[in-house]
């Protein structure tokens, strides 16, 4: 039988727990660390309240959290919030929020008076709870660890998106677009990784009133007869990514493949990229994409493998950053350690 807690030297013992938000991932994630996930009772009170309550002890083991951010978000982060106390309460080592995608990540800082950092706001949420530690995936904005007081792990999905991406395109007639001005240094990581192409970018304007509203205007940087790969970090309604496709194809893009992070797929996103004239759409498994919101020219790949290595190094008191750059040797072989 396989065990629940990955035993490292006789003082530590890693222990996976995980909320009801996305149960394929965390059961990937065990499964590459060769461990099963902690039996959690959960369940829902008649008013929406929440309960949740470990079935074997986490005294002294170091818990890693799982919980993507998903639809219905705010009902994700309570449960999280709500596991997270438990263990403080239980008397666990270290407590890790693994959270692939953190909810209200867009909103960290002010455009106007009188709003919100609600970025801020939901590091303090896990801080207070009780999370020694944060992991999370793609963040919208790398400078906002700064929030939480204590390690934030910061993993990038790129090595996972490039290694699929350069086996499918020929690498000496791409280009790398990023959909706005504010991307274009993730554009330039690209672009770097997949042999030194040029770099584009989509000139855009918001109005900052009204939300997941933007205007493509043009493409700065030459893209005619190029395989582009538009670079985001998530595809929400898809507004963006569709008026950044149509632009390219005005510009005479020969191709274009649309890569990104998080797939959250709100609305009519999944109508709108099944018809909107790309090559193919690159996503991963951040956040639940369920059967009913995929399409033939939809692939998404598993961040697990990532997610795992980075929780084992944690546990090892490793190097994180260093998973960047041997990635690639590990990916879909598991971990397994006995």
């Amino acid at each position: 039988m396989v065990s629940t807690i990955l035993e490292g030297n006789p003082d530590k013992n890693l222990i996976l727990v995980a909320g009801r938000s996305h149960p394929k991932l965390a059961a990937d994630v065990a499964e590459q660390l060769g461990i099963e996930v902690l039996e959690t009772t959960a369940y829902d009170f008649a008013n929406g309240e929440m309960y949740v309550r470990y079935t074997e002890s986490v005294r002294g083991a170091d818990v890693f959290v799982l919980q993507s951010h998903t639809t219905p978000i705010n009902k994700s982060i309570m449960e999280q919030l709500i596991m997270i106390d438990a263990l403080k309460r239980a008397s666990a080592r270290s407590i890790t929020a693994v959270c692939p995608f953190l909810g209200y990540s867009r909103q960290d800082k002010k455009h106007r008076g009188r709003e919100p950092i609600s970025c801020r706001l939901m590091f303090d949420l896990l801080k207070t709870a009780g999370a020694d530690r944060i992991m999370s995936v793609d963040l919208h904005a790398a400078q906002s660890q700064g929030f939480f007081d204590g390690p934030v792990d910061h993993l990038i999905a790129m090595p996972v998106l490039v290694d699929y991406v350069r086996d499918r395109l020929d690498l000496s007639n791409i280009s790398v677009v990023s959909p706005d001005a504010g991307r274009i240094r993730v554009a330039e990581q690209w672009a770097q990784r997949l042999g030194g192409g040029p770099l584009a970018f989509i000139h855009k304007t918001r109005d900052i009133t009204r939300p997941n509203q933007a205007v493509a205007n043009r493409v700065v940087g030459d893209v005619k007869g190029k395989d582009c790969v538009l670079v985001d970090d998530m595809i929400d309604t898809g507004g963006t990514i569709i008026q950044a496709i149509n632009v390219l194809h005005e510009a005479g893009a020969h191709s274009i493949t649309v890569v990104a992070t998080h797939g959250i797929l709100s609305a009519s996103a999944v109508e709108r990229l099944k018809n909107c004239g790309a090559r193919e759409v690159v996503l991963t498994d951040t956040v639940p994409i369920p059967e009913e919101k995929r399409w033939d020219g939809l692939t998404v790949l598993s961040i697990a493998p990532l997610l795992a290595s980075a929780i084992k190094a944690v546990f090892d008191d490793g190097s994180v950053a260093e998973l960047f750059d041997t990635y690639p040797e590990h990916h879909g072989q598991g971990f397994l350690f006995a």
